[in-house]
């Protein structure tokens, strides 16, 4: 009823060749799928940084944990001992 047919999408694809032209098309699919793979690896790049950070933050939270633990001697209690 109210449904777009393949029919009227392949009009409609005739008519922006006829205005755009092939290599105008090319050139900007090109651009567009450069685009999206710049942006699918700023994702990927800032996933990585993300899950390197918390990475670090762990061990470096189990290494104050374990030096909270072990009480640190100074020269002081060494000389008492």
């Amino acid at each position: 009823m109210g449904g777009i047919s393949i029919w009227q999408l392949l009009i409609v694809a005739l008519i922006i060749v006829l205005l755009f032209g092939t290599k105008k098309l090319r050139s900007m699919g090109g651009d567009l799928g450069s685009a999206v793979k710049g942006f699918k690896k700023a994702l990927s790049d800032d996933d990585e940084a993300k899950n390197k950070a918390d990475a670090d933050f762990e061990q470096k939270s189990l290494a104050d944990k374990k030096d909270a633990a072990e009480p640190q001697k100074t020269p002081k209690d060494k000389e008492q001992v």
